[in-house]
């Protein structure tokens, strides 16, 4: 089967993803095999095959943003299931994270894509206890920026604590902000979009945002509740002076540049909070499935074949991607 495989971590145009042959692998017990359809292109894959988040297996194939179609049989799943494959990929279950239902800060938690091989490839196994469940008639390309982008987003919004009716802003506008953005405009908020790319703050205008500027650009209005998406520390100080008094700046990456020095008084004082965001649970991603069934979310999609996955990523990296970008092989095309 054709897999891409992370050569050597450094900068995207260094070449460092490989495509390569590699035999359709085994599930082991619990497992179960998947067809990859769509897999999703996540920032996070960049961070892993750049070496921000350098791999815990060598030559890692990236992707964790899996929807596919059950080959092997398991207790829950039958053959021709269709099922996602997410960035959480196990668990111990019995640490005080886990037993206290926040599985999303298990010390000994592993992610597909990162420790070990992901849905840049024809197949891929996972867990079935962590795999999701996906009904529904939605096309398998606009499902797959839910299963990371979207879980993430709806874990950021929950801990940006925006107010009923509140005003958001959101800094970043690929995958994660413009599903996270439908969420809370549904919900009654304003919501100013924040970012450098001129087609992405045209999306967000189209998708109903209040408001949609550069950057470093003033606010409409203060803000109630602000996520960060893009992985820029210099961001943080530039949200959180956009923050009204008793606001919230929840920062969703897995990593980020480093973070200016902050000033107390025009930054954190009046009860601002500075909160990060750490993976998220299963329970997470099955509330949001629902939600974004029940919402009729519009996932907006730019395709690649699987065998673009380098030039996907670069586009990535060169914030050249409205929306999100999905890889999907020849055969699911």
């Amino acid at each position: 089967m054709l897999a891409w495989e992370v050569r050597r971590p450094g900068p995207i145009g260094t070449g460092p993803l490989r495509a390569t042959e590699r035999d359709v692998p085994e599930p082991a017990a619990g497992e179960l095999l998947v067809r990859v359809r769509a897999c999703g292109v996540c920032r996070t894959d960049l961070h892993v095959v750049e070496g921000d988040l350098p791999p815990h297996l060598p030559g890692v194939t990236p992707g964790h943003e899996i929807v596919g179609e059950v080959v092997t049989p398991g207790a829950r799943f039958a053959v021709g299931d269709r099922v996602g494959v997410a960035w959480l990929r196990g668990t111990c279950g019995a640490c005080a994270y886990c037993r206290r239902g926040a599985e999303n800060l298990c010390p000994f938690s592993v992610y597909t894509g990162w420790d070990a091989h992901g849905g840049y490839a024809e197949y891929a196994v996972a867990p079935e206890a962590y795999v999701y469940a996906l009904p529904g008639e939605r096309p398998d390309a606009e499902v797959a920026p839910l299963l990371c982008a979207g879980i993430i987003g709806y874990r950021a919004l929950r801990r940006a604590a925006l107010p009923p009716g509140g005003r958001l802003g959101i800094w970043g506008f690929g995958g994660s902000g413009h599903l996270t953005a439908q969420i809370a405009i549904a919900g009654g908020a304003a919501v100013h979009v924040f970012t450098r790319a001129e087609a992405s703050r045209e999306l967000a205008l189209e998708l109903g945002a209040a408001s949609a500027q550069g950057s470093f650009d003033p606010s409409p209005e203060p803000l109630d509740s602000v996520i960060i998406f893009a992985p820029a520390g210099e961001l943080v100080p530039a949200a959180l002076e956009r923050l009204d008094r008793g606001g919230t700046l929840a920062i969703a990456g897995i990593h980020l540049s480093d973070v200016p020095a902050l000033n107390y008084q025009a930054h954190l004082y009046q009860e601002r909070q500075l909160r990060s965001v750490t993976s998220n649970t299963r329970a997470d991603g099955e509330e949001f499935l629902r939600l974004a069934d029940r919402l009729g979310l519009k996932v907006t999609v730019t395709p690649y074949a699987l065998d673009e996955a380098d030039r996907a990523l670069a586009d990535l990296a060169a914030d050249r991607v409205t929306g999100a970008a999905v890889l999907v092989p020849a055969d699911a095309a």
